[in-house]
């Protein structure tokens, strides 16, 4: 099977505890070298990476290397775009592309002009649970969906010299870092895009620039319903990570499936809501639900092999493209206006 050669710019933070091992397990992929402004002879050494750089610009002029994964800062994507496309490479970029989106719409069309891919790191579409979440609601398991909610929240205190707590380097706090996957997440599970944003944002615990606390109602152009709440001051243990859908046929729940997990559990109740008026409605009755199986899928892993799959087939990634990640610029911009002006943002 052919492999396609990787680099990684910014091996540190989430390449260095994720990224990096799901890439060296993806059958397609090979990664030959790391650059990081910090210890990137280190990382190299503990993955068994040959070649290792300090400096952006002499990782994108390496003729071996054929795409890059972007996992620098999110104030320097667009930088670390313009260098891998004008040098031919194609693109993995983590969330967010841009951190607004005049940058996106710039880092776009650069990977137009130069014919390379470009395709964002929303991981969690790849996990097994939620793959199988899609199969049920396109099966019409929950009949026709009415509400959904997701959660994501860590603990997050202040850090010097942490960019996600500068909105100047990171776009802002919990809302774009967390409640971004999570608005990714609920549009893929029904395939249907967001209408209307309205959200909460603000600084309850860390009173750092960046926001510590969202929470989102959405509008989906169905009509579906759906809030997002994350945080970065719940401390870790006491979140659980819920992921609900409702529908007028039953529900699906999970805990531990949202986030950086390959398990995790699920749940369903499915074939209900066919009765009549029930006047007694007894809330101490328990609903009987049941285990769901899914496939144990390290979803960098999978995000990694689809991402060499379309470069070995010549084929645009339709999973995570520029399109999406423009809309999610988009809808995240909305979000924050939405809190500036107490009105509801149409998308």
């Amino acid at each position: 099977m052919r492999k396609v050669n990787m680099g990684v710019i910014g091996a540190g933070g989430i390449a260095k505890r994720r990224s990096i091992p799901g890439m060296l397990d993806a059958k397609n992929i090979k990664v030959v070298a790391v650059m990081d402004v910090i210890g990137a002879k280190k990382i190299a050494d503990e993955f068994k990476i040959d070649k290792y750089y300090e400096k952006e610009e002499d990782m994108v002029k390496d003729e071996e290397v054929e795409c890059i994964y972007i996992a620098s800062p999110a104030f320097l994507h667009l930088k670390h775009i313009k260098l891998s496309a004008e040098n031919g490479k194609h693109i993995l970029c983590e969330k967010p592309l841009c951190i607004n989106l005049k940058d996106g719409k710039k880092a776009v069309e650069i990977c137009k002009k130069n014919n390379v891919f470009i395709q964002e790191g929303y991981m969690m579409k790849f996990h097994g649970a939620h793959k199988k979440i899609k199969q049920l609601i396109e099966e019409g398991k929950l009949g026709r969906i009415v509400y959904m909610r997701a959660q994501l929240s860590c603990w997050y205190p202040p850090i010097e010299g942490a960019w996600r707590q500068d909105p100047k380097k990171g776009g802002g706090g919990s809302l774009i870092d967390m409640a971004t996957h999570l608005y990714d997440l609920l549009e893929f599970l029904i395939d249907k895009k967001v209408k209307r944003v309205s959200a909460i944002t603000n600084n309850l615990v860390h009173f750092y620039k960046s926001e510590d606390s969202s929470t989102t109602l959405l509008e989906f152009v169905d009509g579906t319903h759906a809030t997002v709440d994350s945080f970065f001051c719940i401390p870790d243990e006491a979140s659980k990570t819920r992921l609900e859908i409702y529908g007028s046929k039953g529900a699906i729940l999970t805990e531990g499936t949202i986030g950086q997990s390959i398990g995790g559990k699920m749940e369903g109740i499915f074939g209900v809501g066919e009765g009549g008026y029930d006047a007694i409605q007894s809330k101490d009755k328990i609903p009987q639900f049941e285990e769901i199986p899914f496939e144990k899928i390290n979803p960098y892993t999978a995000e990694f092999e689809y991402f060499a799959d379309c470069i070995i087939n010549g084929k645009k990634p339709e999973i995570n493209n520029e399109e999406n990640a423009l809309h999610v610029i988009k809808l995240t911009e909305s979000a924050y206006k939405s809190y500036k002006t107490k009105k509801f943002i149409s998308i």
